[in-house]
């Protein structure tokens, strides 16, 4: 027999779950259909930015991953073709700390009552049945759905329901690893970033003894993506070695351990997209990958999805705690389709400047024309290392 859920969010990954936590701290329970048969850790670490910790608090999970994680106190660029310092900034009042991702996921998870995540159900279709959604899965099981959340990744099923476009390919490619150094690193509390021609690179220590570090690459197609974990380390020393960059930095990364080398294509929204197509639709919208991928230039990836988690849960919260449950079903409906809008309006234009700001930086950061490279380093180089402080400035709002 088929079951029909209240509120059914797509994904076990940050959004999703964020949105899962907030939905359960106002008295909402949701069911969150994971593909996998575990929680996802892919991405190994992620830079928590200070709106990040700002929702992250507001789930109330903040506290004991601060406890595990080193806070982080400058930004530092540097020229991999001079080894000359471009710029650097002092964090100040901002909050910026290199966190484990299953750490993350973990605490969010351990927020939501038992049975809340259903592993090993993949969504491979939906269609409408009246009100309700149907959520075919992978399985041969279907169920029915009030109201459906998609955070569901970059190839998100349900941003294509709601008739998004796929994502843009960058022109670039990412690669990432870390390290541990049983006797500690001996690193500044510092995120220190190179950049080269045609590249990025950099390294953050996440405790005393883990240091994460990521490269990204300009290149002329997606048939250049590296798959096998070697490669991708040998590519990345190749260049390192051949530039200006400190032995310290290669050091790490040729002790980086294969099991956390990866290397992906780097994709994103189009801007238009974002701006005109559909970011929810009655009862069914989309949060984090699935509505705004982007380039990791501003490091908001992951933090703006956080962001949607708890804003989402807001909207829906004073919807169906409002009121709505209990004054029919047509209302009810309607107050999640007006709540829905709400986080459409709320999150929509936070998204396109994350989107496009991400992409601006990267392009400028990675070009090896000698002009762009000039300005970069001579005339906009202080705006570069601030502008991800300025993405940073974001409160969501509590729930």
């Amino acid at each position: 027999m088929d079951d029909t859920e209240e509120i059914v969010i797509i994904g076990a990954g940050l959004a999703g779950l964020a949105a899962a936590v907030g939905l359960h701290r106002k008295g909402l329970r949701s069911l969150v259909l994971e593909s996998s048969d575990t929680l996802r850790a892919a991405g190994f670490v992620l830079n928590v930015w200070t709106n990040a910790w700002r929702a992250l608090d507001s789930l109330g999970v903040g506290d004991s991953l601060r406890r595990r994680h080193l806070r982080l106190q400058t930004a530092v660029v540097s020229s991999a073709s001079s080894a000359s310092l471009v710029t650097k900034l002092p964090a100040k009042e901002h909050e910026l700390r290199c966190v484990r991702r299953n750490l993350l996921v973990e605490a969010l998870a351990g927020e939501l009552p038992h049975g809340t995540i259903r592993y090993s159900s993949k969504v491979v279709s939906i269609e409408d049945s009246g009100e309700l959604k149907l959520l075919h899965l992978a399985n041969g099981s279907t169920l029915k759905a009030k109201v459906v959340i998609g955070c569901d990744g970059i190839n998100s099923i349900v941003s294509k329901w709601l008739g998004l476009k796929p994502p843009t390919f960058s022109g670039r490619h990412s690669a990432r690893g870390f390290t541990v150094l049983p006797d500690g690193h001996g690193m500044k509390p510092e995120f220190t970033q190179y950049n080269g021609e045609g590249f990025r690179a950099g390294v953050v220590p996440y405790d005393e003894k883990s240091v994460y570090w990521f490269f990204t690459w300009a290149s002329n197609g997606e048939k250049e993506t590296i798959h096998d974990a070697m490669m991708v380390k040998e590519f990345v020393l190749g260049k390192v070695k051949t530039s200006e960059i400190p032995e310290q930095v290669v050091e790490i990364i040729e002790k980086s351990e294969l099991s956390s080398v990866a290397s992906a294509p780097l994709r994103y929204r189009s801007p238009l997209n974002l701006l005109s197509g559909n970011i929810c639709k009655g009862n069914t919208c989309v949060a984090g990958d699935a509505f705004h991928p982007m380039t990791p230039d501003l490091g908001q990836g992951g933090c703006s999805a956080l962001e949607d988690g708890v804003v989402l849960a807001r909207c829906l919260a004073e919807a169906l705690c409002g009121g709505g449950v209990g004054n029919g079903e047509e209302e009810q409906n309607r107050r999640v389709e007006v709540a829905l809008k709400e986080y459409e309006k709320a999150r929509k234009w936070r998204a396109f400047t994350l989107v496009v700001g991400s992409f601006a930086l990267g392009f400028v950061q990675e070009s090896g024309n000698w002009f762009l490279r000039l300005v970069r380093e001579r005339i906009l180089a202080g705006f570069m290392a601030e502008s991800r402080f300025i993405a940073a400035n974001f409160d969501c709002g509590k729930l």
